[in-house]
């Protein structure tokens, strides 16, 4: 019998590149700390992560690669030892890890007891088979896939909705026909790491199967879940996969500080419904979730987290619910008072469906992704 209740995956909460980097654990003990004093960990089970499998890592990583992260030596050719990727103690073990833990939340909802699982450590998207990259050092994403695709799973789809493009997940399943990577970013000609547009579909016997919708920065609420809606249902629809696996990076809110959408965490919370959604009526009910970027890591990621969170245990929160004064106290004062951005107001936007506006950006550059790759997914890129 399937469990109501979720998973969730034990986090690594060591991952952590040193003073006045912007990947700090704060982001993961802060959504911890919020999330326990609202009640929302008590909706879901706790579970440990197994050891992570070798060959699983070698499955994703090189040889020369991970030979050269074990060192703890820099490598620059690699990506290690850059300002942006410092080597630090245990670097090795702790990305390790991260890895396991999303591979475990795979493992919990391909055979049960679970529907739906997460590690909110993880959402490493921008590790490449041969380097670190963006903060991330083994793909823990492209690891919990790999998994699922030995296991039997047939179809997956890698939905991203981090302000940066999920290029190393695409990278890794650029050529694989059986996973559908979607990612909703800001566009790479205003942010790291540069890529994600539309022409960019996948390669080999998997043309289609990288769908890229690259946002102007500035794209608010209103605009990004237009843009949403009018491009994932279908190729659900269309795929039917059997697993739906998400990255949160909730870095698209207004006051990140290394991108520049406008969203809020109300929009944020809406797509985490709408995801939630999707994995009903398009997955029965499979879903894996993970963290990813985020760098406001007080004002921003616990609230989002945590709204992540409770979506998925089925219990959404009230934006307008009091943050905990013991929560306010000890994270401090740039923690909102209140787990929403817009005062009681709702979030409104209006779905394609209702008509295209050519004179729109946002549009021309939804339609964009639809003539791109929906005809090698067999869609009409026309509604």
């Amino acid at each position: 019998m399937t469990a109501v209740r979720p998973a969730w995956i034990l986090p690594e909460t060591r991952y952590d590149f040193g003073d006045g980097h912007p990947m700090a654990p704060g982001r993961v003990h802060n959504t911890i700390r919020l999330a326990t004093a609202l009640g929302v960990l008590d909706l879901f089970d706790h579970v440990p992560a197994e050891p992570l499998d070798e060959a699983l890592l070698r499955q994703v990583h090189t040889s020369d690669y991970i030979a050269a992260v074990r060192s703890g030596e820099p490598h620059p050719e690699l990506g290690l030892g850059t300002v942006d990727n410092p080597i630090v103690p245990g670097l090795d073990e702790i990305a390790r890890n991260v890895a396991a833990g999303t591979v475990e939340a795979a493992r919990q909802v391909w055979r049960g007891p679970y529907r739906r699982a997460v590690n909110i450590a993880g959402g490493l998207h921008h590790a490449m088979p041969g380097a670190t990259s963006g903060f991330c050092v083994y793909n823990d994403i492209g690891c919990a896939i790999e998994w699922l695709l030995a296991h039997g799973c047939e179809r997956v789809v890698y939905l991203d909705v981090d302000a940066h493009h999920g290029d190393g997940v695409q990278a890794i399943f650029a050529d694989e026909p059986r996973v559908v990577t979607i990612s909703l970013h800001q566009t790479g000609a205003e942010l790291f790491p540069g890529t994600g547009y539309a022409h960019e579909t996948g390669g080999g016997d998997a043309v289609g199967t990288a769908v890229n919708v690259a946002l102007a920065g500035g794209t608010d609420d209103a605009g990004w879940l237009r843009a949403f809606d009018a491009v994932v249902p279908e190729v659900l629809a269309e795929f039917a996969p059997q697993v739906i696996v998400s990255q949160h990076g909730c870095d698209s809110h207004r006051l990140d500080p290394l991108t520049d959408l406008q969203l809020s965490v109300e929009g944020q919370q809406a797509s985490y419904q709408m995801i939630a959604d999707w994995a009903d009526e398009y997955a029965d009910g499979r879903w894996v979730a993970v963290g990813g970027g985020g760098y406001a890591v007080t004002s921003v990621v616990p609230r989002a987290w945590t709204h992540l969170l409770a979506v998925m245990a089925g219990a959404p929160l009230d934006p307008a619910t009091p943050i905990p004064d013991a929560v306010r106290a000890e994270l401090g004062t740039r923690l909102p008072p209140t787990m929403g951005d817009l005062a009681g107001e709702p979030v409104a936007w209006r779905s394609t469906r209702s008509g295209w506006d050519p004179a729109s950006r946002l549009d021309q550059t939804v339609l964009a992704t639809r003539k791109a790759a929906f005809p090698d997914l067999g869609l009409d890129p026309e509604f």
